[in-house]
């Protein structure tokens, strides 16, 4: 079970933040969208994660000034991402190991979708699922 299966059912649109744009951009775009993170591009590559968590610590640190600062000065950056072949269970791992709740899924330097711990959880449960009622039927035909 790879990550790619998961794009395949959720689809590949993401919403995205340029590296120079203000933050206050970013802080509607988490709202509008409802989302907790936006990929950082620049030039077409993503170059950072923007999140919810990187805009309370700076607002934190700096007050409402800090909706004027520069997406890229705010951001979580290098990018910590994926590739559509990776193993769920290694995306998880790396996602627990990092503490991060979203990872850019990336071809080839190209941003193909994003996914979410929610998402690769949510695959997990219902794989283990299926497994357990392939077990009880298998039981029951014992």
């Amino acid at each position: 079970m790879v990550v790619g299966m998961i794009l395949d059912r959720k689809g590949g649109a993401v919403v995205t933040v340029e590296r120079n744009a203000q933050l206050r951009e970013a802080v509607s775009l988490l709202a509008v969208r409802r989302i907790g993170a936006l990929p950082v591009v620049e030039k077409g590559r993503v170059v950072g994660v923007i999140s919810e968590r990187d805009v309370i610590y700076c607002l934190e640190s700096e007050g409402g000034a800090a909706l004027d600062k520069i997406v890229g000065e705010v951001m979580t950056a290098p990018a910590v991402t994926v590739t559509p072949d990776a193993p769920i269970l290694a995306a998880l791992a790396q996602m627990s190991q990092r503490r991060i709740r979203h990872l850019p899924v990336v071809t080839e330097n190209r941003l193909v979708g994003i996914v979410s711990i929610g998402d690769l959880v949510q695959h997990r449960i219902e794989r283990i699922e299926e497994e357990a009622s392939a077990m009880r039927a298998y039981i029951q035909s014992a």
